[in-house]
């Protein structure tokens, strides 16, 4: 049984890891070993799964492979290429979900120097997504399409908490569903087996700290917004 001590101290280190998590947009070009990269894969595979099932494929990408990569999809976004998801995104983002998105958006436009109806700023800063910010790693993830929505929902999970075991070891991250836009260019370049659905990309690397873009962090709704109790 633990002490109150130990319990306070794992309760410290989760809030911290819950609250120095955020989306890292801009990253440096310095590798991540080999070693914490499996250190960081070993922990995230701890993930609950609805019936211990997990379903997470990840294709680890770095060095030409993903310059390769990188290249085509930016290639994509600068032709206006059609997104094509596997997965349906968002049919449209309304009242407080849409009020949150603009928050983001105004947080990050201000952060780095984009004025408001600066739609080439705008337009530039987006095509950062598939430059992958800079990152010189990629995770690619995918779940089985037999396993439907449970499937995908399983691997959220994976992703949040390959993202949180990240921090722990000081590496960076971003989850980018906009990596997903056009599958076949990532099929072009990764194995991804047919009957697996592409998820999202998550970027990932030493964190670029005096860049403009990492300077602000997104709020979080009040817990009255997101609970109902029901007693």
């Amino acid at each position: 049984m633990m002490t109150p001590f130990e319990n306070s101290n794992k309760l410290a280190l989760l809030d911290y890891l819950m609250t120095a998590r955020h989306s890292c947009r801009a990253f440096l070009p310095q590798l991540v070993t080999r070693d914490v990269i499996m250190q960081i894969l070993l922990t995230s595979q701890q993930t609950a799964s609805w019936c211990n099932a997990q379903p997470w494929r990840v294709y680890v990408v770095s060095g030409d492979p993903l310059e390769a990569l990188r290249a085509d999809l930016i290639r994509c976004a600068e032709e206006g290429r059609r997104p094509n998801p596997e997965l349906d995104w968002p049919r449209e983002y309304r009242d407080v979900f849409q009020a949150r998105r603009r928050e983001c958006g105004w947080l990050l436009y201000g952060a780095v120097g984009i004025e408001k109806g600066d739609r080439a700023g705008s337009a530039e800063q987006a095509r950062e997504n598939f430059r992958l910010f800079g990152a010189p790693h990629l995770a690619v993830v995918t779940s089985p399409d037999v396993l439907g929505t449970h499937g995908c929902i399983d691997t959220g999970g994976w992703v949040s908490n390959f993202m949180l075991t990240s921090v722990a070891h000081g590496v960076g991250t971003i989850a980018q569903a906009a990596l997903a836009s056009w599958p076949d260019v990532l099929r072009k370049h990764l194995p991804i087996e047919a009957d697996q659905r592409i998820v999202c990309g998550i970027s990932f690397g030493y964190a670029d700290n005096i860049h403009p873009a990492n300077g602000f962090r997104t709020t979080r709704a009040p817990l009255g917004e997101v609970v109902t109790w029901v007693d």
